[in-house]
């Protein structure tokens, strides 16, 4: 393979490294490395306590940059040292690329070209998965990643799982909780929470059932995946969905924030009209406390303009909440009736209070009910009423 010289060059004016983790991968390893070297980036393998010839063979490499595990620890520990040896060396990138022999080294040129094109970004290698020879299991695995990336994040990617990336050493975080498979999620969520891209580019992808050996183990492997999602999870619905929120509207402005994400968006006004009612519902309606996460899960599985019902479901704000909680009180009084409301004094007893709570349950949901209804019809014909006018004016 001959290698161009304004891409070693590429190399080493953007402090590029590559890192190979490895583990018991002797059957392809040499080739991989053999591979690599030919672009004359520093090279680091990270042996992650290889029981393999593994040792033998990276003794033939004395350019290599070795980190040694005295015994397995996981990829993303291997991953993660590497990152911490690239990162005392100098480098701002690193290119990591498995030692399965699955990835062609021939394809560095592909991260190189859109570092260059489109600035920094966290870089997976997306493979074809509906070629021949790919196993279901990796098939389907990566969909389902794919599917609680786009989640977490709100971005959509066609692979998350690929090994063969380029991470700007600088940007990503600083700080993990996973060491297995499972860092290779965590990673890229956690950098997107940042507000980094997250791309894919396209690359080959080889399977070779006789020489690939696989590491991953489905049930262990699996769990701790769903543990990490789950996780995220709460912690995307709990806190960066309303930070990002809270950000559109500090830098925008509640007005511009209205126009572009109400007005102007491209959903159709049935859509935004649905909503807005499900923040109007959600923001009245008891869930004290879990408002937020109800809103934007519902908003996502219902495939609702998140943004649009987040800022409708701050409706019970501090100044609107006694009216809420008075309409609810006087709402709930037709299905639980009692003959005086409730007077917080020293002759309050417990049923009282339990009788005026109930009322404020049932009251508070049939509130949120109407105003939800309310807003939703109203901003359904006000939208589509403003659609029309502009579409006349074209």
């Amino acid at each position: 393979m001959d290698i161009d010289a304004h891409l070693i060059e590429s190399l080493k004016q953007h402090k590029i490294c590559i890192i190979i983790p490895t583990y018991n991968n002797s059957k392809t390893l040499q080739r991989v490395v053999d591979a690599v070297l030919q672009f004359g980036a520093t090279t680091i393998v990270v042996n992650d306590g290889a029981t393999d010839a593994t040792p033998a063979i990276l003794q033939h490499y004395p350019q290599l940059v070795i980190v040694q595990h005295p015994k397995n620890m996981g990829k993303g520990m291997a991953l993660r040292n590497g990152f911490k040896k690239a990162i005392e060396l100098g480098f701002h990138y690193a290119i990591t690329i498995d030692s399965d022999g699955q990835h062609f080294a021939s394809d560095i040129p592909v991260f190189i070209e859109e570092l260059e094109k489109n600035g920094d970004a966290l870089l997976i290698g997306s493979r074809n998965m509906s070629q021949e020879g790919v196993p279901k299991k990796s098939s389907f695995g990566n969909k389902f990643s794919n599917f609680w990336f786009w989640f977490e994040t709100g971005h959509k990617l066609e692979d998350t799982q690929s090994g063969f990336r380029l991470y700007p050493l600088l940007l990503i975080p600083k700080k993990y909780v996973t060491n297995k498979f499972e860092f290779e999620i965590e990673v890229i969520v956690r950098t997107a929470w940042k507000r980094i891209p997250v791309k894919n580019i396209p690359i080959k992808v080889l399977y070779d059932p006789g020489e690939r050996v696989s590491h991953f183990r489905p049930f262990k492997d699996f769990t701790r995946i769903s543990i990490l999602n789950t996780v995220l999870v709460l912690i995307a619905l709990l806190y960066i969905k309303p930070r990002d929120v809270f950000y559109q509207l500090k830098k925008k402005g509640l007005k511009a924030f209205f126009i572009e994400n109400v007005i102007k968006s491209n959903d159709t006004p049935i859509r935004k009209s649905c909503s807005i009612a499900l923040g109007v519902f959600i923001g009245i309606a008891p869930f004290w406390g879990f408002q937020t996460v109800l809103v934007l899960f519902l908003a996502t599985i219902l495939k609702l303009n998140r943004a649009i019902a987040f800022a409708f479901s701050n409706i019970s704000i501090p100044p609107f909440i006694p009216f809420i909680i008075y309409a609810s009180l006087l709402l709930g009084r037709w299905i639980v009736p009692i003959s005086k409301p409730l007077i917080l004094d020293n002759s309050t007893t417990f049923d009282a209070i339990k009788t005026n709570l109930t009322q404020y349950l049932f009251g508070s949901f049939i509130l949120a009910s109407l105003m939800g209804l309310l807003f939703g019809v109203l901003s359904y014909f006000i939208l589509t009423g403003m659609k029309t006018m502009r579409k006349q004016k074209i």
